[in-house]
């Protein structure tokens, strides 16, 4: 070789190159995908940089997945369960009285809200799900050829929830707030008894109960760290098992709900 000429690289070294630059992007965009959106970019780099186990990081991230849980459970939960009624035009295997506890149970807040004069601002979001609810409520009654009684269940609902929210003594507005995680669980109860007659989970959402499952773990997590092993964390543990096995039944039973789709069919067309 000359003086003037340059030593080209050797192959195996221009295949290494591509792969170094790839592997150096992917990390880039991981870093900026969890840097600021679930965790600081000092966890960053104790956990994949330095490889330490760093306990108060690790809490950060568990709080972050777990508030991200917590929202989409909800704002998110009761919208497949819409959908899936509208779109099927069935309310089969719903549970009366387990959507109506849930709108019990997330009427409480907004009445506790309403009855201590707190900002519209801190409590608005909970009307979109209290709405859908009352939504998925009225049409398993409709479904069920009890459409007046359902539009009557609703408004006399509505118009008893908001005279205890104007004209209730605080105690007991905050007896309706304590009991809100027991009305959640009890709804769960009552459809998970209403599945195992049935034989079946009929339009139960499957989206809408993994979302609901996932949010009672992130609200787990919360209770423990909050208030440790107190009551609360215990109903909310017993929140999250009702919920799992909602899961299941939904999971294990969707042969025999379809099944029971195509006789319902079958006998409409008879």
């Amino acid at each position: 070789m000359t003086p003037g000429e340059h030593m080209s690289p050797s192959p195996s070294l221009l295949r290494i190159i591509p792969s170094y630059t790839g592997a150096k992007m992917a990390m880039s965009l991981v870093r900026n995908l969890l840097v600021g959106n679930l965790m600081p970019e000092k966890c960053y780099e104790q956990i994949f940089l330095t490889g330490n186990v760093h306990v108060p990081c690790l809490k950060f991230v568990l709080n972050r997945i777990a508030g991200f849980w917590i929202i989409l459970d909800t704002f998110l939960a009761q919208t497949p369960q819409l959908l899936k009624i509208l779109w099927r035009g069935s309310a089969e295997g719903l549970s009366v009285a387990s959507f109506l506890l849930q709108l019990y149970a997330l009427s409480c807040p907004v009445v506790y809200a309403v009855a201590h004069n707190f900002p519209f601002f801190a409590w608005a979001e909970r009307l979109f799900t209290l709405s859908q609810t009352a939504a998925i409520l009225f049409l398993i009654m409709h479904h069920q050829g009890k459409t007046l009684k359902g539009l009557l269940l609703l408004l006399v609902f509505g118009g008893v929830m908001l005279l205890l929210a104007r004209c209730a003594a605080t105690a007991v507005v905050s007896l309706m707030q304590a009991s809100n995680l027991a009305a959640v669980n009890a709804s769960k109860v009552f459809q998970t008894i209403t599945n195992h007659q049935n034989g079946h989970t009929g339009q139960l959402s499957t989206l809408s109960v993994f979302l609901t499952w996932t949010g009672s773990l992130g609200l787990i997590v919360v209770s423990l760290q909050e208030s440790g092993s107190s009551f609360t964390s215990l109903l909310h543990i017993l929140s999250s098992g009702l919920s799992f096995v909602l899961l299941l039944q939904v999971c294990c039973s969707k042969s025999s709900t379809a099944a029971a789709a195509a006789a319902k069919k079958n006998k409409k067309t008879d």
